[in-house]
């Protein structure tokens, strides 16, 4: 998955950057205050895409 789309599916889904790191940004899920690196690739692999899904508590985009 683009790492553009990501960030757009992550708002859409009341996340916000919490800080931009090094390498990473921090999201936020603001209802449930859970925080994820996404690293800055243009393309990120839909196995990381799911594990940060999960670890933010929301449902994944694509295909289960």
């Amino acid at each position: 998955m683009k790492r553009n789309l990501l960030i757009r599916y992550l708002t859409s889904q009341n996340c916000v950057l919490f800080r931009e790191g090094g390498r990473h940004s921090v999201f936020i899920n603001n209802t449930n205050l859970k925080k994820v690196a996404i690293p800055r690739h243009p393309d990120i692999n839909d196995y990381l895409v799911k594990e940060i899904c999960k670890e933010l508590g929301i449902p994944y985009p694509g295909k289960n």
